[in-house]
């Protein structure tokens, strides 16, 4: 008796629980741009009297659950008018919204990539968004717009100067940066060795960098997430843009394949400042140019069903008097479905392959060189709207790779130069994750995951055998670390574990709401990289060389967290965000004296384990709304690493002490800014101070055969003068434009406007009079000038 009446008590506890669960109802659909049929990415869907709301996804994709009855709906995003509509919701419903443009809204409000103000509630933090109307507002060298080096105005971000290829984010390394572009990852972000990015801004809609609290579907690098969409493209009607610059031009055309249905999208770029060194008569055989190509279809199956298939190609080109020709540069391919399960379950299945190809052609010493790394990626990741307090993000993902570390070939029949293949490297990496983001209460949310990744060492290849599995010895009376030599070698067959690693990635985030325009925020989150790049300089360049994890060469291991105070103040017309942040990085390579790289087939004889770790605090204010907008944002932090010896007698790299790494800024400014005068002029200016970057500089010297030989010190105790600049641009738009379909822009831009002559690097030498050591500095930029137009039909 007494369990049927507990069994009773529970049927009547459930049918009450499931009776008022089906007094609320689901409302989705998806948020496209009115004129084109582009789906808009992290649109915000408010319901006002109920305090809820949610944004859309990535692919422009909402999802709401609230109780039954009449609600006003909200839609708001930036540089679009706000729709607002009462729905009467009594059962489960689709609705979609089209917004339109509002180009006052794009001129006054250039700061923010979704919201222009800080979204307090979200426990998201230690996230950077940048709308593409701001990057192309911003001053750039030589008028070329940058995605990259936008990036570098943001607090916690830096590089190793100008002209350095990649980025460096709270104190980690270029390599450490997952960067993706439509899911699929880059391996070199650059153009002419790092003067410009790869990324066209023409074809890019929305892009977002994650400096911590990483959501578990990220994985594969150790200190950030940069992740860039592409355009759909219109499927509504043709459209033209495009701009013409001094040394490059770039076009796109969208349109519809089927009108309200598919879409294609083609951009393309090139410069040209080589077709110049034709007209001399000694440099018409060199050339120095890059090109790229965007491209995208989208085709809506029904409205459960949407495929998208998207691509990027890219390739620098330098030659010498076409006896040294270097090529390099990236492809992908992602081919993607869109499922709705329901209107509480959406889902997306892509296919991606990825290429970074590098090559190398000496025709003055008779050989040609290739090297590069290709992955197969394939992912379906799920998102589940259970409830408008608790939604859930899961799914799976497995990479293959191959690393082509260098093929040596005669380039002609009488070179002397035998064929050499330095072993192909072969790994496999899957992954599961799982994360929740759940509204505890009107104060307090939070996101929580878990990501298990696990890595695969594969043959086909030949690996070393070492004494005390230890490739480099420690010379106890030179006091240096020495390359061990194999005492035997032991052969893998394809597709055969060498070596595996699996770890767990939990990541958590909390945010706790003061009261409507503060909050604080904390995060943690460990991220795994089983891929090392192997490179002795401060930035990547093209000819770095990646491999995977294997015996000797660890999977690095990076903990972070952080702490922030957020607020908004009139009603979101500024904002200032305060974080602080702690990291600790397992496994960091470092690199014995004397390390050779190139070419190199038993790269672990010259490289150790070591750590990394960064601390700092960041600052940014921004001014939202306007005539004047724009931020101020400063960074004091510290950047250390560390390879200790592994045992009593080695006394490690630097003495086995902290030194500061390649990557340490102690101070970083940043300051920019955009008038908008009238409807004709708008300007902008940026300002620019860093820290300079470590180095490492005799001092001292001793004389061996009559020659002066310089003595160094410690690693990087040393550093180049401080980085600064300033930067203004000014942008005339004619009156006419608005009563025509062409419609053009001309931008004026100056960089470095008070030509400050920014050490690239400094070396040193033996000055052929005095026989002193001297050093010599090296520029690159001085004062810059630069005009282009933009136009679009």
């Amino acid at each position: 008796m007494f369990i049927k009446k507990h069994v009773l008590l529970f049927v009547i506890i459930l049918f009450a629980t499931t009776a008022f669960a089906q007094e609320k109802f689901t409302i989705s659909g998806t948020i496209m741009d009115a004129n084109t049929n582009e789906t808009l990415i992290g649109v915000n869907i408010i319901i006002p009297q109920l305090k809820t709301g949610v944004t859309t996804n990535e692919y422009g994709f909402y999802s709401i659950t609230v109780p039954q009855g009449m609600h006003t709906i909200q839609v708001s995003s930036l540089g679009y008018i706000t729709v607002e509509e009462a729905i009467s919701l009594n059962t489960n419903s689709k609705k979609n919204f089209n917004l339109y443009s509002n180009e006052t809204a794009l001129k006054e409000v250039i700061v923010s990539g979704n919201n222009t103000k800080i979204d307090i509630k979200k426990p998201e933090m230690s996230v950077n968004k940048l709308s593409i109307s701001a990057i192309k507002k911003m001053p750039v060298v030589l008028g070329e717009v940058d995605i990259i080096k936008s990036l570098l105005l943001l607090p916690g971000v830096t590089n190793a100067g100008e002209g350095a290829s990649g980025f460096n984010v709270r104190g980690g390394g270029a390599d450490q940066n997952l960067i993706l572009l439509d899911e699929a990852t880059i391996f070199n972000s650059s153009h002419v060795f790092g003067f410009f990015s790869v990324f066209n801004p023409d074809a890019i809609k929305d892009l977002k960098l994650y400096k911590g609290g990483i959501p578990a579907r990220y994985g594969g690098r150790a200190s950030s997430v940069l992740d860039i969409y592409q355009k759909d493209g219109s499927s509504k009607g043709f459209h033209v843009n495009g701009g013409i610059g001094l040394i490059s031009s770039r076009i796109l055309a969208e349109g519809p394949i089927v009108k309200d249905r598919g879409s294609f999208l083609i951009g393309g770029r090139s410069s040209y400042a080589h077709l110049f060194l034709k007209l001399s008569e000694k440099q018409k055989n060199n050339a120095a140019y890059f090109y790229d190509l965007n491209t995208k279809l989208s085709y809506k199956l029904n409205p459960n069903n949407n495929l998208y298939l998207s691509s990027y190609f890219g390739r620098d080109v330098f030659s010498l008097n076409k006896s040294f020709t270097n090529i390099y540069g990236n492809s992908t391919l992602n081919l993607r479905w869109n499922h709705l399960f329901s209107d509480k379950l959406f889902s997306n299945l892509s296919l991606i392959y990825s290429d970074y190809y590098y090559g190398l052609d000496l025709d003055f010493v008779g050989f040609k060189w290739d090297s590069g790394i290709k992955n197969y990626n394939i992912k379906y990741d799920f998102k589940n709207y259970i409830s408008d307090k608790f939604k859930l993000n899961y799914g799976a993902n497995g990479i293959y790779y191959q690393f082509n570390p260098g093929t040596i070939k005669p380039s002609n029949e009488n070179s002397g130069i035998n064929f050499d293949q330095l072993d192909k490297k072969y790994a496999f990496e899957p992954a599961l994750y799982l994360n929740a983001d759940h509204e505890i209460s009107d104060k307090i949310s939070v996101s929580y995951g878990l990501r298990y990744s696990l890595f695969y060492r594969l043959g086909q290849s030949t690996v070393n055998i070492y004494e005390n599995n230890n490739p480099v010895t420690f010379n106890p009376d030179l006091q240096i670390y020495e390359k061990a030599t194999p005492i035997g070698t032991k052969y893998y067959e394809k597709n055969k574990a060498i070596k595996s690693y699996n770890n767990f990635e939990p990541r958590f985030s909390f945010a706790y709401q003061l009261n409507d325009d503060q909050s604080i925020k904390t995060s943690y989150n460990r991220m795994v990289q089983y891929l090392q790049l192997i490179s002795n300089t401060s930035s990547p360049t093209p000819l770095d060389i990646w491999t995977p994890s294997d015996n000797f060469i660890k999977p690095q291991i990076a903990d972070q967290v952080a702490l922030g105070y957020f607020r908004n103040f009139k009603d979101g017309d500024y904002s200032l965000e305060v974080e602080t942040y702690y990291k600790k990085v397992k496994n960091r390579l470092d690199y014995i004296d004397g390390a050779n790289l190139i070419a190199n087939k038993a790269i672990e004889q010259v490289v150790l384990n070591g750590q990394l770790r960064s601390y700092g605090l960041e600052l940014m204010f921004k001014k939202n709304e306007g005539r004047l907008n724009g931020w101020i944002s400063y960074t004091l932090s510290k950047s250390e690493q560390q390879t200790p010896g592994r045992t009593a007698a080695e006394t490690g790299i630097n003495n086995g002490a902290w030194y500061n790494s390649v990557y340490d800024k102690t101070h970083n400014l940043a300051i920019t800014s955009a008038y908008n005068l009238n409807e004709k002029w708008s300007f902008g200016a940026n300002f620019a101070l860093q820290t300079g970057q470590p180095a490492t500089f005799p001092n001292g010297r001793y004389e061996y055969l009559g020659i002066a030989v310089p003595s160094y010190g410690l690693r990087n105790e040393n550093r180049l003068p401080a980085y600064h600049h300033l930067d203004i641009s000014a942008t005339l738009t004619p009156t006419k434009n608005a009563s025509r379909k062409w419609k053009g822009e001309w931008v004026f831009s100056i960089y470095n406007l008070y030509n400050r002559k920014n050490a690239a690097s400094i070396n040193f030498r033996q000055n052929a009079d005095s026989g002193n050591n001297e050093a010599i500095k090296t520029s690159i930029f001085g004062i810059v000038p630069a005009v282009s137009y933009n136009f679009k039909l």
